[in-house]
C-alpha cells in the first residue's frame, strides 16, 4: 500500500469517483467527490479532490474568483508560476487569488487529498512537465 493511501481513501469527506470529467487536465488518476450540490443555488464549488501518488493537475488560472485548498490527508505539492513549489501536509491552507497561474499534486510516494473551494472559472493550461515534477524532492 502506498504512503497515506488508507487516510486518503477513508477521509471524512468521502473518496469520490474517478475524476473523468477533468481527466484531460491531470497526469495520472484523480478522484472527485462534490460536496455542494448545484441545487444549493450558490456560485462556489466545494469538492474533495484525491490524487494517487504522482498525480498532478495542469497549470491553471482562476478567473472572476479564487481557489482555497484545505489539505486533509497525505502529502502534495503546490506551485505558483515563478515561485518554488511548497510541500503540503494535512492542516495546510493555500489561498489562490484570481489570475495566479499554479498547479497542485500528490508527491511521487504519497496519496494526497484536499478540499477545493473554487469561485469563478478555470482556464486550463499546459501540463507540468516531467522534469519540473521529478526535480521536486520529498
Amino acid at each position: 500500500m502506498a504512503k497515506n493511501e488508507h487516510e486518503v481513501k477513508n477521509d471524512l469527506f468521502g473518496f469520490g469517483d474517478m475524476n473523468v470529467a477533468f481527466a484531460k487536465y491531470f497526469v495520472s488518476t484523480s478522484y472527485l467527490n462534490g460536496l455542494v450540490s448545484p441545487d444549493d443555488n450558490i456560485d462556489v464549488n466545494v469538492s474533495n479532490v484525491n490524487f494517487e501518488p504522482g498525480c498532478r493537475n495542469n497549470w491553471h488560472i482562476h478567473h472572476n474568483g479564487f481557489q482555497i485548498l484545505l489539505v486533509t490527508a497525505g502529502e502534495g505539492w503546490y506551485q505558483e508560476e515563478g515561485k518554488p513549489a511548497q510541500l503540503l501536509k494535512p492542516g495546510d491552507v493555500v489561498a489562490i487569488h484570481e489570475g495566479i497561474k499554479h498547479w497542485h499534486s500528490a508527491t511521487k510516494a504519497s496519496w494526497f487529498s484536499h478540499i477545493a473551494i473554487t469561485k469563478g472559472t478555470s482556464e486550463w493550461c499546459e501540463e507540468v512537465d516531467n522534469d519540473t515534477y521529478n526535480r521536486l524532492s520529498e
